[in-house]
Formats: structure tokens, sequence, C-alpha cells
């Protein structure tokens, strides 16, 4: 779903502030006004408008570092259409595969904002692996998922590292009341967690068992979206 504006704006201030308070070295530089995408962005993902809750997090002035638990990042907007090769994991998702943007990296996680639909603003997690096919919402927005990480700064299983100077997520925030472990880049899931949440936000779960069949003619699709965007 779609965050009021002041709820995200809310949510990400609270994380910094957590995050900050652990150890992070984030400054504060101010909030900047929601911008607007480039141009090849409404062409690459094949939507005609995008969300001004998207518009307004890639415009804020965030230090170039890794800001976000597990040493995740925010991707910047894309600039072609290498960047639907992202999108090669999204079997079985219950909204068109190209209709998600590439928001935030964890090494071996992807985490995406559906862009159109009744899934707009939800945030969906893919494992990066060439034989897992785990294709699941994280976050039912992105108001949401800053709240799950400021609560897990919180409850003291997502901690600053020293030596790398950046936040790890604890083994343990699979048992921390309140908390939802899909929001948090860890992998391996636990299987039944993982595979109830799948059927919850609509997963197809006879694609996903058959992924490597289906996920063969996704790598298809991709590419000739490409080839139509010249990429």
């Amino acid at each position: 779903m779609l965050d009021d504006m002041r709820v995200l704006r809310d949510a990400v201030r609270e994380y910094r502030v957590a995050a900050t308070a652990a150890g992070l070295d984030w400054p504060d530089q101010g909030e900047s006004p929601a911008g607007q995408p480039p141009d090849v962005v409404y062409r690459i993902f094949g939507v005609d408008h995008v969300a001004e809750q998207l518009t307004w997090l890639q415009s804020q002035r965030w230090p170039d570092r890794r800001l976000l638990p597990n040493a995740g990042w925010r991707m910047p907007w894309p600039e072609g259409g290498d960047a639907l090769d992202y999108l090669g994991l999204s079997i079985g998702t219950p909204f068109p595969w190209r209709q998600q943007l590439p928001l935030f990296h964890f090494d071996f996680l992807l985490y995406t904002f559906v862009l159109a639909g009744e899934h707009e603003g939800e945030i969906w997690r893919y494992v990066i692996s060439e034989d897992a096919w785990e294709s699941v919402r994280a976050a039912t927005s992105l108001a949401g998922l800053f709240d799950q990480w400021a609560r897990g700064i919180a409850a003291g299983v997502v901690g600053y590292d020293e030596h790398n100077k950046w936040l790890l997520v604890d083994d343990d925030v699979a048992r921390a009341p309140g908390l939802d472990p899909l929001a948090f880049p860890v992998a391996p899931v636990e299987e039944t967690l993982l595979q109830a949440r799948q059927r919850e936000c609509g997963v197809n779960m006879a694609v996903v068992e058959e992924g490597f069949e289906y996920q063969e003619e996704l790598l298809d699709a991709i590419d000739a979206a490409k080839a139509s965007l010249g990429a």
C-alpha cells in the first residue's frame, strides 16, 4: 500500500535516529522535496506513473555508505533496461513481474518497490541465488519496513558493527516478539513461515514449485523487454 507521506517521513526519520543512536554515522542533512524519476524509468518498468512515496525516498540526501541493516544500500534510479536483469528471480508474483523497481540491495537479497496495481507500494524480497525462488512480500509499505528496522534496533537484534561500521542483523530476529523476520534482510528464512507468507500475499505456489522452468520463461521475457528498449 502507499503510505500517508507524513507517516513515511516519520518512519524514515525514526529509523535514522535509531541507527545513529546505535553508532551509525548518518548526519541529518535535512529533508529534500520529492523529485521526479528520470523519464526512462516509465519505459523500463512499463508504468505511466511513479508514486510520490518512492520519488520522495529517492530524493533524500543520504551519505554514500551502507545505511540499511546487514550492510544494505539504497539503489539509485536505473538508467537503462539492464535494471530488468535484477527481476529474474521474481517467480510467481501476484503482479506483473516488470512493474517493480529494484530499491534496496543487501549483497544476497534484493528488495523491490511495486509500482502499480493493487499491490502498489508493497516491498518484495528476492534471494539472489541460482536455484532459490523465494518471491515474497517483505512489508506492506515503505513505512512499515523502516518501522520494523527501527524496532529491530530497539530490540537489540540489529546492532552496530564497529569493525565494518554498518548495522548487522542477529539471527535472534526470528524469535524477537513483535518483529516480522521477513522484513529483515536475512536468509534463509524458516520454510513454514516463508510459505505461509507467500500464500498470504498471493504468490502462485505452483509456479514456485516449478521455479526453474518458469525462470527460463521469465529470463526470455526480460530479454525481449530489454530488446524493445534497445538495451
